[in-house]
């Protein structure tokens, strides 16, 4: 499967970013390999191009209050950044701040 918005490519059977743990409960880590939980601040660890805006994310950005939600595409954060709005971002481009 591909995401039209950014080219991701996955097998649905795997998901490198999540894992299951003894208890079922699924495992969200970032770029580095943190644990990920709702509600954390997180930072942009590479610049991301954005439709529609010249600028995009810079590397650096910090996200607060983030919220973990089962992406089927990989987009696995649900977040509002400043500037840019509501926006769904993938774990492996970011890291726990």
């Amino acid at each position: 499967m591909v995401c039209p918005e950014c080219g991701h490519e996955w097998v649905p059977a795997e998901d490198g970013a999540q894992a299951a743990s003894g208890s079922g409960e699924r495992v969200v880590k970032d770029a580095v390999g943190n644990v990920l939980s709702d509600g954390d601040t997180v930072t942009v660890a590479k610049a991301l191009k954005v439709k529609g805006s010249p600028s995009g994310i810079k590397a650096g950005t910090k996200v607060r209050n983030i919220r973990l939600v089962d992406g089927v595409d990989g987009h696995d954060i649900d977040c509002k950044i400043d500037g840019f709005g509501a926006m769904q971002l993938k774990s492996s481009v970011v890291k726990k701040a």
